[in-house]
């Protein structure tokens, strides 16, 4: 068997834009007909610069090659430009055109990709999702704690037993930066009305995106231990593991981390330097299915667990959940929702999700099929805006609002 041919597609996701601006999807073909499908998650340039790279890199490194041999793909790859580190793009990269790859091992041997990577353990994944009101129109309104507390005790009343905010913004090119006590008290006011609001039917996961340094996180760690969440999200940023160690030895709430990171030296740093017990890989973005099986089995040896980060489209979802099913050291998986709107429009069937739960696809492969017709109707991305974008100036205590209630 060889992989003969690949396609690109970038699909523009309709407002409110859940799981981003744009996905990245690539399909491989072998030449006994089986196709794979799998997902990038780059969001350092724009699609149009991608789309080339993609196909530069497929056809250096996997055409005409044997679909099986994921661990050659990645050597290869990691190694391009006679690098030997872990670069981003490159491996969002590898990471879609691998998980295709395992998309085919999997239809030809007839297998869900769990039972081919150790065999299912997990028959249902707990899961939790960030708060969207439905009011919000994708951009949540951190000035409103009550709705924040109306949001998620719905979340909850359909089955959720965890949910995630993200209060301490914004987000800007020159984080970390020290919180203004006005944030700090909007920080506790949203932890104080959620917990009031799902009492101990959900944990709170408290999501930042490496705003603060290291005294800052702190500050607020005190602030909120008394509403016990479950996790303390990426307080500061990603690139120096041991200024997060020091965040993680000053409070008694768990570090969760990784979304920023790819390959499994970038989290064997992570956990050498104790600076998270929550691990969230992003399978689109860390070299694929089998790496990021690897950085569990890391996890695992420093009694950490994962809980996959997922802010893109099913195809990387599907993955996650292969990944999430055959894990020991398991513990949450992110969703988009409950996997309905575009996430569901998109595929052929759409992810299974019950009362907080996915239930893993029992179908060959990665266990989803992108329905052509929605992918091509959403073609091309037309914005200049990337996936995900930072504030362009520094934060300004002067124009943080105060928090009401």
């Amino acid at each position: 068997m060889k992989v003969i041919s690949m396609e690109t597609h970038v699909v523009a996701v309709p407002p409110p834009h859940l799981g981003g601006m744009y996905w990245l999807f690539v399909k491989l073909k072998t030449d006994d007909g089986i196709e794979g499908v799998g997902e990038i998650y780059a969001a350092t340039f724009h699609p149009d610069a991608m789309v080339p790279i993609i196909q530069d890199v497929f056809e250096r490194y996997l055409l005409d090659q044997d679909p099986h041999h994921t661990e050659r793909l990645f050597r290869q790859t990691y190694s391009s430009g006679f690098t030997q580190r872990p670069d981003l793009t490159m491996m969002g990269v590898v990471s879609g055109l691998e998980m295709a790859c395992w998309d085919i091992i999997g239809k030809a041997a007839n297998k869900p990709v769990y039972q081919l990577l150790g065999g299912l353990v997990q028959p249902r994944l707990r899961s939790y999702t960030y708060l969207y009101p439905t009011n919000a129109q994708g951009e949540y309104d951190y000035d409103d704690p009550d709705l924040a507390a109306e949001c998620a005790a719905e979340n909850v009343r359909k089955g959720f037993t965890a949910v995630k905010f993200d209060p301490a913004g914004p987000y800007t090119a020159y984080s970390g930066h020290q919180l203004s006590l006005e944030v700090l008290d909007r920080c506790e006011l949203f932890c104080k009305r959620i917990r009031e609001a799902v009492g101990s039917k959900a944990d709170l996961l408290f999501g930042t995106h490496g705003q603060m340094v290291p005294s800052s996180a702190i500050r607020l760690a005190k602030r909120l231990e008394k509403f016990d969440p479950l996790w303390f999200e990426e307080p500061v940023p990603p690139g120096q593991p041991e200024a997060m160690g020091d965040v993680a030895r000053h409070t008694s709430i768990p570090i969760a981390a990784g979304e920023r990171l790819t390959t499994k030296y970038e989290f064997h740093q992570l956990l050498q330097a104790g600076a998270a017990s929550i691990i969230q890989m992003n399978v689109a973005r860390v070299g694929g299915l089998l790496e990021a099986k690897k950085i569990a089995a890391l996890a695992e040896v420093h009694y950490a667990q994962i809980a996959p980060h997922l802010y893109n489209g099913p195809i990387g979802a599907a993955a996650s959940i292969q990944l999430a099913a055959c894990t020991p050291n398991f513990l949450i998986q992110e969703s988009i929702g409950t996997w309905d709107g575009f996430h569901a429009a998109i595929l052929k069937q759409p992810i299974q999700w019950e009362e907080g739960y996915i239930i893993p696809s029992t179908e060959p492969g990665l266990g989803v099929e992108l329905n052509m017709e929605v992918v091509k109707q959403h073609s091309p991305y037309r914005h200049r805006r990337l996936h995900l974008q930072m504030a362009e100036n520094p934060a300004d205590v002067k124009d943080l609002a105060p928090a009401k209630g």
